[in-house]
């Protein structure tokens, strides 16, 4: 093998010099290649109370186990040889397009996470082109949201209080504020046995013990961005003091029924979405009721321990009542793969929690970003190695939901 010294402008075209970042957030987010690698970001630069109260669920977590199993047991079916140069991931949801097919959930306490909170979670959302979900148990008031991110497609999400006044009151600030959907939440008549919350001592604010202050000397940033901002505060009280538990036992009413959805119905403007739907015949009786959508959902595990996985329970829903109602997914969606799995299964729309709060911890704004644009690489991947060019040609001959767990005979 015949040998010679290299030349300069041999080597110039092989050897290219990637130019350093000088951004710590920018460098760690830039490595992160999933959501779970957002995730890991997330856990060192949280303190345990806050980012266990994201990544926790009810008793012992059964729900979301297995919400997260029965995405990872699918089998993918690609059709080849079709010209998938360019992919279309927009759709028409509930009266407005939009650019994925995933919106920002509902999440409580955000602030908590990251300082910068709701208005990350907004502004991120609206340059996607997607929705954003305020929740009752916000951080950020519903009028500041909407200053703060004009134009933004903006739902809001309700909890029924014992007190109907004050929620209705809340119904009328979100219509005034623009927001076009109503989320209504109806899987909590109680809150559900969240025993990381208990274990920490989540309260609101954080309560200082000896604990808290050794998990906060390696996360100084946190406490500085929570200690320097503007002081904690909900989109539907004024403040609290106690254990979370106790602030949801004493807002939730368990005694919430079908009437009651039509009362609410008759006051809110705009679209009407039920969140927590988790058997067949509730979706048909909501289906029959005019509701613009099911939301089907554990709430993320959250609230009762082995409920239904909400994309098991998918494919018999889309059946019988899918050509009346949107149907939307969420619970234990970590990938963009998932969020292909859910609409070729029928559903017309998704929505991520954990999966917005991990780049939130990770990063704030620039995490919010990041997990975007993470899912929006995996939807628009799958749907070319799957040879689809958009949305609506997805379907269920595209995905396999491989049988774990079944009833016994």
């Amino acid at each position: 093998m015949k040998r010679q010294l290299p030349q300069r402008h041999d080597l110039a075209p092989l050897m290219k010099f990637k130019k350093p970042e000088l951004s710590p957030k920018a460098r760690r987010l830039e490595k992160a290649l999933t959501i779970e690698d957002l995730r890991r970001v997330a856990r060192r630069r949280t303190p345990k109370p806050a980012f266990d109260y994201t990544d926790g669920a009810a008793d012992g977590e059964v729900s979301l186990s297995r919400a997260r199993q029965a995405f990872a047991d699918i089998e993918f079916h690609p059709s080849i040889l079709r010209d998938v140069s360019a992919v279309d991931t927009s759709r028409e949801v509930l009266g407005g397009r939009v650019a994925l097919p995933f919106g920002i959930a509902p999440t409580g306490f955000t602030r908590m996470m990251q300082a910068e909170g709701e208005i990350a979670g907004a502004t991120a959302a609206t340059a996607a082109g997607i929705p954003f979900a305020l929740s009752t148990m916000g951080t950020t008031s519903i009028e500041d949201v909407a200053i703060a991110d004009p134009g933004g497609r903006h739902w809001f999400q309700l909890y029924m209080w014992k007190d109907r006044e004050r929620s209705m009151k809340l119904v009328e600030r979100a219509a005034a504020a623009g927001y076009d959907t109503l989320l209504v939440t109806v899987d909590v008549p109680v809150a559900g046995a969240r025993l990381r919350d208990v274990r920490n001592g989540m309260t609101i604010p954080p309560t200082l013990t000896p604990r808290t202050v050794l998990d906060a000397i390696p996360r100084p940033a946190w406490w500085i961005n929570f200690l320097t901002t503007e002081p904690l505060a909900f989109a539907s009280l004024d403040a609290w003091s106690g254990t979370v538990a106790d602030l949801l036992d004493t807002m939730f009413d368990p005694t919430v029924t079908y009437e009651d959805l039509a009362w609410i119905r008759e006051q809110w403007p705009g679209k009407v979405v039920v969140k927590g739907v988790q058997t067949l015949a509730d979706a048909t009786r909501l289906a029959d009721a005019g509701v613009d959508a099911v939301l089907l959902s554990n709430h993320g595990g959250r609230q009762l321990d082995r409920a239904p996985v909400p994309f098991h329970l998918l494919p018999q829903v889309v059946k019988e009542v899918g050509s009346d109602v949107e149907v939307h997914l969420d619970t234990g969606i970590m990938s963009g793969q998932d969020v292909v799995a859910a609409i070729a299964h029928g559903a017309t729309f998704t929505l991520i929690g954990r999966a917005y709060l991990y780049g939130l911890m990770a990063g704030g704004r620039e995490g919010v970003d990041r997990t975007i644009e993470i899912l929006r690489g995996q939807v628009e991947r799958t749907m070319r190695l799957l040879g689809v060019s958009s949305l609506d040609e997805l379907e269920p001959a595209h995905v396999t939901a491989l049988q774990r767990f079944g009833p016994r005979g």
